[in-house]
């Protein structure tokens, strides 16, 4: 019976020991709920677009001016076969373009339907996540201009990224007007 007892009470050794140095279980961290978007910079404001409303981030391609057409409409270009009209935002808003080299400038492609459409930013700050419960309804220093198109913001280490709606500007009749006369 000893023979038996011997390789049990090795395993209840080896099973008390293992419990003692065994270290804890990581804390765990309750999982963030997170919100993401494409951010981009405006007359030195941050923004960012939901992820589903921009298609595509360029440099500015090169394009053609046209004629009788509103200052803020830049002109189109051809981007793999496609027309794609260039919109100048800050002329659009009619606010200062922030101080960044011309080379940082970025285009967000966005489409909604039949409208297709580069909205030329100051420049790009990629995919941006922010904790849902970070939203704040009414963000603050927000252009009069641009303030139909900021759905509130989300803020991270003590400043607010407006949420702009790339899809309320495609459906703004102001926008889709673009003739001068």
């Amino acid at each position: 019976m000893s023979a038996q007892a011997a390789p049990f009470a090795v395993l209840t050794d080896i099973a008390r020991r293992s419990r003692a140095m065994a270290a804890g279980l990581p804390e765990q961290q309750e999982a963030v709920e997170l919100w993401n978007g494409i951010g981009f910079v405006l007359a030195g404001e941050r923004y960012v677009a939901p992820m589903g409303e921009v298609s595509e981030i360029l440099h500015v391609p090169r394009y053609t001016h046209i004629p009788g057409v509103h200052q803020f409409m830049m002109g189109a270009a051809n981007v793999r076969g496609r027309l794609l009209p260039l919109v100048d935002l800050a002329g659009f808003f009619e606010i200062p373009r922030s101080s960044k080299s011309p080379r940082e400038r970025r285009v967000l492609v966005v489409e909604q339907g039949d409208v297709f459409s580069g909205l030329v930013v100051d420049g790009v700050s990629g995919m941006q996540y922010f904790a849902v419960d970070s939203f704040v309804a009414s963000p603050q220093d927000v252009p009069a201009s641009v303030q139909p198109f900021v759905n509130g913001g989300y803020e991270r280490n003590e400043e607010v990224w407006k949420v702009f709606s790339a899809a309320e500007l495609l459906g703004d009749e102001r926008f889709l007007d673009v003739a001068q006369w």
